[in-house]
C-alpha cells in the first residue's frame, strides 16, 4: 500500500509524511526529490510546470512506486497530485490511500513566505490553487491542526 499525502505547496505534506512514516515505522518518500533539474529550475524562477513537465515526473514516480510496493508493505509519499488525472495515473496498478491536506491560501502563503531553501516559493501558490482539483476519494485533513494532531487523527483511518 502506498499512502499519498497530497495538496498544494506549503500544506505540510513533507512534515506530516515524515511524522506519519515514523509513527507507522515505514519509509517516507518526497515526490519533490524526483523532479528533474529542469523542472526544479523552472519552479525556482516562479514558473508553474505544465502538464507535459509533470508527466515526466509522474512517470518517474510510478517507476519508483513499483519498487517501493514490492519492498515494503507500506510507503508514505508526499506528492502534490493537484489534478484528478495525476491521481488516476499514480493509482493505476497500486493500492493507494489518498490523504488531502486542505488549507486556506492565506495560511499556506504565510508558511511559504517563511520557508527557506526550497525551490517552490509563494510565487507559485496562485497557480497551485488554480490547478487544484479537490479529490473526491481521499481522507481530508484540515491543516490548521498541528502536524502531530494530523498524524494522530490519521492513523486510525488507515
Amino acid at each position: 500500500m502506498i499512502i499519498i499525502l497530497m495538496g498544494v505547496a506549503g500544506c505540510g505534506k513533507t512534515t506530516v509524511g515524515q511524522k506519519l512514516a515514523t509513527a507507522l515505522n515505514c519509509p517516507f518518500q518526497d515526490g519533490d526529490d524526483f523532479h528533474s533539474a529542469e523542472a526544479r529550475a523552472k519552479m525556482s524562477r516562479g514558473t508553474a510546470l505544465t502538464d507535459d513537465d509533470r508527466q515526466i515526473w509522474l512517470e518517474e514516480l510510478v517507476r519508483q512506486m513499483k519498487t517501493w510496493d514490492t519492498q515494503n508493505p507500506r510507503t508514505i509519499l508526499a506528492c502534490s497530485a493537484l489534478k484528478q488525472k495525476y491521481r488516476d495515473f499514480l493509482s493505476r496498478g497500486f493500492e493507494v490511500t489518498w490523504v488531502y491536506l486542505r488549507g486556506y491560501k492565506t495560511l499556506i502563503r504565510e508558511r511559504l513566505e517563511q520557508r527557506q531553501g526550497h525551490f517552490v516559493s509563494a510565487k507559485l501558490l496562485d497557480s497551485q490553487f488554480e490547478s487544484l482539483e479537490e479529490p473526491l476519494n481521499a481522507i481530508v485533513l484540515d491543516i490548521t491542526d498541528s502536524p502531530d494532531r494530523l498524524v494522530e487523527s490519521l492513523i486510525p483511518l488507515l
